[in-house]
C-alpha cells in the first residue's frame, strides 16, 4: 500500500517585509505569491525567498541571560523574574523613567498598541519610542502640517496606475519594493516618469527625466520647479483659492529661487526645472510621492512640505486620479505610528499632551489619566541619553536592531553597555540583542496572527500558518508576563491578538487614526478597510480629502519653508558627501536577509559607489577596500566605481554589521519637528584601506 502525504494547508497572508504588504500563500514553509492589489501576484526576491527565516539555524527557542559576561539559557520564569526584579528596582532608585523601551516598525499593530501601553501603564515611563523615528517622521509632520492628518498613501496604490506623470523623490523601489514598479507603467511607457535621486538608480534607469541634485539639496530644487509653475502661470488658481491657505507666503519665498538660481546650488538643470513643471501641469493625473531620501534630513521636515507645496499648487491632493504620498518603509510602518509607542502618541494618533486624548484612552485602560506620563524623548535623543546621569539605566528592546540602524551607530553601542539592564526580544541574536543582559526568542510573522497597516493605510490581517518551535513566546506573551510581575492586574495585558486588537479599536475610536470599525472577521472575509473606519457599518476611507482635508476649517496649508541645506558640508578635510540606502537583497539591518542564503550569496559584504576619478584620486581601483571616514567613525567597504555617479558623492548600503557599519558614519542632526536624524548626507573621505590619518 502506497501512503501519500497529507497536503498541507495553504494560509493566505502578506510578506513579512516591507509596506507593500504583498499578498502572498504559506504551504508550511513554501511561499507562492497571491493576487493582491499592491504587488499584482508578483514577489520580489526577498518575499519569495521569506520562507527561509522559518527554520534558519540562527533561530532562538530558549531565554538567555548573561552570566560572568556570557549569555547562557534559562527558564522562561527565571529570565522573567530576573527582568521584573531589576525593573523595579532601577525605578526604585531612578524613578519610572529610568526604564525605558524601544520599538518597531515591523510589530503587528496589536503588539504596537501593548507596547505603548505597557510603557505607560505597567511601567509608567515617559521614555518609549521606536525606529520608525528614523523612517517616515519628517513625512508624518508635514503631512499634519499640510492636510490636518498624516496617512502615508490617502489613496489606493493602483490609482498610481492611471497617472500620466509622476514625480518620484528620493524613492528607489526597483530595488526597495520591486512589485510597485508595475503601478509606474503607464507613466513610464508615455514618459511621465520623473525621479530625483543623487545617484542613478535602477528606478531613475526608467525614468524618461531623471534629475540628480547634490545631496541635501532637494528644497531648493522644490522651490525652483515652484518657481517655474507659478512664473509660468501654470499653477491651479481656481484650486489654491477654494481649498488651501497660505499660498502668498510660500510664493514670496520661492519668488526668490529662479531655476537659475536653484542650478547653482543643486547642480540640476533650470531647463529640466522648468520641463518637469510643465510635464506635471500638463498632465491629466499627476502624483508627487516622496521616500527616504528627502526625508531623512535636518530639514526633512521642511524639505517634505516643500514638494507638498508644489503639489498644492498643482491642485493633485484631494482629487481623484491625483495626489501626494509618503512611500512608507517598514512593513507596518504606517501602523507603528498610529497606535502608541511613539513618544508623543497614544492609539488612533492621537497627542498624549492632549487632555481629551489622555481622559478616552486611560478609559480604555482603566487608569487614572493623572497617571499617564507625558512625552518622552525621540529615538536618538532617547538612545543617546542611556546610561547618563538623567537618562534610563535599563531598556527593553522590540523589533529593532539599533546597533546597526541607528545613527553614530558606535556611540548608540557604547551607550547602550552603560546601562544597568539591555532586554531584547528577537528571534535570532541580532547584533543588538548580542549585547543583553537577557535575551527573549519571539515568535516570527507566519508564527501568529495579527494585523499590518500597510503603505495606503490598509489594514490588513496576517495569519498564523505554522507553530512556532518549542520554548518560542509571542511579544504579546512576554508583554503579560512582565506586566502581571510587576503587578498589573491579569487581564490588563491580553495575550490573544484578537482580544488587544478589540481594545485597541475601542481606543482608536474617534482618533483620526479610527480603527473603531474593522474586525478580524471584516477583514477575514476579504473586506478593503482603509482607515478611518468609523463604525460596523462604514465602508472605510480608501480615498482621503475629495471634500475636505482635516484642517477645521476644511482647508490644506501651504507651509512657508526655505532651504538651508546639510547640516554638516564638505570641506577641505571631508570633501565628499555621502548617503545611505537599501539595495534589492537585504531589508533594513540586514539581521534577516543576511541568513538567508540565496541573498547574501549575492551581496555578502558592504561596499561604497564612487565616481572612477574619484577613487583613482584616493589611490583606489574597483574591487579594493576603502575606508571611509567621517568626523563619528569610519567604516570599512568594497570599492564599486560606478560612471553615474557624481564625483562629489559616494553611496553606502546600510545592511551590514562591525566595521562594515555606514552608520558609523553618520551624522545623528536631527529635524527640529519630526527629530529624525540626517541619515543621507554626512561629509567624509575616502582612503585606502591601510590609508594613514
Amino acid at each position: 500500500m502506497t501512503l501519500t502525504a497529507e497536503p498541507q494547508v495553504k494560509v493566505a497572508t502578506h510578506c513579512p517585509y516591507c509596506a507593500l504588504q504583498c499578498g502572498m500563500s504559506l504551504s508550511g514553509t513554501a511561499v507562492a505569491p497571491r493576487e493582491f492589489p499592491t504587488n499584482g501576484g508578483g514577489l520580489c526576491q526577498k518575499g519569495w525567498t521569506s520562507g527561509s527565516l522559518l527554520t534558519t539555524p540562527a533561530r532562538l527557542t530558549t531565554p538567555l541571560v548573561r552570566v560572568d559576561g556570557e549569555l547562557v539559557p534559562a527558564t522562561w520564569d527565571d529570565a522573567l523574574d530576573l527582568v521584573a526584579r531589576r525593573i523595579a528596582e532601577v525605578q526604585a532608585e531612578h524613578g519610572r523613567d529610568g526604564v525605558a523601551l524601544f520599538g518597531g516598525g515591523g510589530l503587528t499593530n496589536e503588539k504596537s498598541y501593548l507596547l505603548g501601553k505597557f510603557a505607560r501603564v505597567a511601567l509608567g515611563t515617559s521614555q518609549v519610542d521606536y525606529n520608525g523615528r528614523f523612517c517616515m517622521s519628517s513625512a508624518a509632520a508635514a503631512g499634519n502640517k499640510a492636510f490636518g492628518l498624516d496617512r502615508g498613501l490617502p489613496f489606493p496604490l493602483t490609482d498610481v496606475g492611471g497617472a500620466d506623470a509622476v514625480l518620484l523623490i528620493g524613492a528607489n523601489p526597483a530595488e526597495t519594493m520591486p512589485p510597485f514598479m508595475q503601478h509606474l507603467r503607464k507613466a513610464i511607457d508615455t514618459g511621465g516618469l520623473v525621479v530625483v535621486d543623487p545617484r542613478r538608480t535602477p528606478t531613475a534607469d526608467q525614468a524618461s527625466l531623471h534629475l540628480a541634485p547634490a545631496p541635501g539639496t532637494d528644497l531648493a530644487l522644490a522651490l525652483g520647479i515652484l518657481h517655474a509653475l507659478v512664473a509660468e502661470g501654470r499653477f491651479d488658481r481656481d484650486y489654491v483659492e477654494r481649498r488651501t491657505r497660505g499660498f502668498d507666503a510660500v510664493w514670496q519665498i520661492a519668488a526668490g529661487w529662479w531655476p537659475e538660481r536653484v542650478e547653482r546650488i543643486t547642480g540640476v538643470a533650470a531647463a529640466d526645472q522648468r520641463r518637469v513643471a510643465t510635464l506635471l501641469a500638463n498632465a491629466r493625473n499627476a502624483y508627487i510621492l516622496t521616500a527616504r531620501g528627502t526625508e531623512q534630513h535636518a530639514s526633512g521636515s521642511d524639505t517634505v512640505s516643500a514638494w507638498i507645496n508644489l503639489a498644492l499648487a498643482l491642485g493633485l491632493p484631494g482629487r481623484e486620479g491625483s495626489g501626494y504620498g509618503c512611500l512608507t518603509g517598514q512593513g507596518n510602518g504606517q501602523g507603528g505610528r498610529e497606535h502608541g509607542q511613539k513618544a508623543d502618541q497614544l492609539p488612533g494618533y492621537r497627542k498624549i499632551d492632549d487632555p481629551a486624548a489622555r481622559e478616552h484612552v486611560a478609559r480604555v485602560w482603566g487608569v487614572d489619566p493623572a497617571e499617564l506620563p507625558g512625552p518622552g524623548r525621540s529615538a536618538y535623543e532617547l538612545l543617546d541619553a542611556l546610561g547618563t546621569e538623567t537618562g534610563p539605566k535599563a531598556m527593553l528592546v522590540f523589533g529593532s536592531n539599533v546597533v546597526v540602524s541607528a545613527p553614530r551607530s558606535a556611540h548608540v553601542a557604547d551607550r547602550l553597555r552603560s546601562l544597568d539592564l539591555l532586554v531584547v526580544a528577537d528571534f535570532v541574536l541580532s547584533e543588538t540583542a548580542a549585547m543583553a543582559d537577557v535575551v527573549l526568542p519571539v515568535t516570527q510573522w507566519a508564527e501568529e496572527s495579527g494585523t499590518m497597516t500597510n503603505l495606503e493605510g490598509r489594514i490588513l490581517l496576517r495569519r498564523k500558518a505554522i507553530d512556532p518551535p518549542a520554548g518560542v513566546r509571542s511579544d504579546l506573551e512576554v508583554l503579560s508576563g512582565l506586566a502581571q510581575r510587576l503587578g498589573q492586574p491579569a487581564g490588563r495585558f491580553p495575550v490573544e491578538a484578537k482580544t488587544v486588537f478589540a481594545e485597541l479599536r475601542e481606543a482608536s475610536r474617534g482618533g483620526l487614526a479610527d480603527y473603531s470599525g474593522v474586525t478580524y472577521e471584516r477583514l477575514h472575509d476579504g473586506e478593503a478597510l482603509y482607515w478611518p473606519v468609523t463604525g460596523a457599518e462604514h465602508a472605510g476611507t480608501p480615498r482621503m480629502f475629495l471634500d475636505t482635508f482635516a484642517h477645521p476649517d476644511g482647508r490644506a496649508r501651504f507651509v512657508p519653508v526655505e532651504h538651508r541645506g546639510p547640516a554638516e558640508p564638505t570641506d577641505d578635510e571631508f570633501p565628499l558627501i555621502a548617503t545611505t540606502g537599501r539595495v534589492l537583497q537585504h531589508y533594513q539591518s540586514g539581521a534577516q536577509t543576511r541568513l538567508v542564503g540565496e541573498l547574501n550569496d549575492v551581496v555578502p559584504e558592504a561596499y561604497v559607489e564612487v565616481h572612477p576619478d574619484t577613487a583613482a584620486r584616493a589611490g583606489l581601483a574597483d574591487g579594493d577596500w576603502a575606508r571611509v571616514v567621517s568626523r563619528r567613525g569610519e567604516t570599512s567597504a568594497r570599492v564599486r566605481c560606478v560612471a553615474s555617479m557624481r564625483p562629489d558623492t559616494v553611496f553606502l548600503p546600510f545592511h551590514f554589521p562591525g566595521a562594515q557599519r555606514a552608520n558609523l558614519l553618520t551624522n545623528p542632526a536631527l529635524d527640529p519637528t519630526s527629530r529624525m536624524p540626517e541619515f543621507k548626507v554626512c561629509a567624509v573621505r575616502l582612503t585606502t584601506k591601510d590609508g594613514a590619518e
